[in-house]
């Protein structure tokens, strides 16, 4: 049976602080030990501020492209210039949204940049932004292998963000780095109910456990950066992100 339990007393992170060690004091805290197979999955928060990724707006200078874009959606120009920085293409603006392909491959509002939840002085939070993990597949596989050295487990570790959707009203969990969890599940010639053959049916096996732990994680002040997965119902292998990424070759809707 698949359970997910978000750690207890994770502390609030900085910028050089060893998450591996925050982890494993949490989960004593929660009373879980890791076994074989367990996966954790982390808020990209939490990684990208140990990893300061953490931007003063004040410190931007933006470009004459960022000045025009920012006049088209009505935001601030220096963030702007971090959207273009962080991404490979502008695919849609319009008054207060801009839609690009990030850098490490998936389509999102503003490059993922986020003000909320990023200082612990309110009163400065509006001039700071966080910016996700440079490369979260490594930041996953890092965690991931020192677990290994220290405990002699395999265990997947997955790093998670929250995206709008097209076509659809509000954000949901999504995956934008893992380590040691498959990515898709080809369910093509397996049977169905009734004894057909699956043909076109593929899992985003990842996605859907990050929408399930974004759930228990939450969106607002909860401080459950990071939830403990025990039974996932596939067996981990070594995936990585990109296997979620549609060649823009088969891209529909661009």
């Amino acid at each position: 049976m698949l359970a997910l339990t978000p750690l207890e007393g994770f502390p609030f992170i900085q910028k050089g602080d060893d998450l591996v060690v925050s982890i494993l004091n949490s989960l004593t805290l929660t009373n879980i030990t890791l076994k074989e197979n367990d996966i954790l999955v982390l808020a990209q928060k939490i990684v990208s501020k140990s990893e300061g990724r953490i931007i003063d707006l004040s410190s931007v200078r933006p470009s004459l492209e960022a000045k025009k874009i920012a006049d088209k959606c009505e935001k601030d120009p220096r963030l702007i210039e971090l959207i273009l920085q962080e991404s490979k293409d502008i695919i849609r603006v319009r008054p207060g949204t801009i839609i690009v392909e990030h850098r490490l491959g998936f389509i999102c509002a503003s490059a993922g940049i986020d003000h909320s939840n990023v200082t612990f002085l309110n009163t400065e939070s509006e001039n700071f932004v966080l910016l996700l993990p440079e490369n979260p597949d490594l930041s996953a596989q890092i965690i991931r292998k020192r677990i290994k050295e220290l405990f002699g487990i395999n265990i997947g570790v997955m790093i998670i963000d929250s995206h709008g959707r097209a076509w659809r009203l509000g954000v949901v969990g999504v995956s934008i780095g893992f380590s040691g969890i498959p990515g898709i599940i080809n369910m093509r010639g397996q049977p169905d109910l009734f004894g057909g053959k699956l043909r076109i049916t593929e899992i985003s096996a990842a996605d859907e456990l990050a929408a399930a732990a974004s759930m228990v994680m939450g969106q607002a002040a909860e401080g459950f950066p990071i939830i403990h997965v025990r039974g996932f119902p596939y067996p981990l292998r070594n995936g990585n992100f990109h296997e979620l990424i549609r060649p823009i070759e088969d891209d529909l809707f661009r």
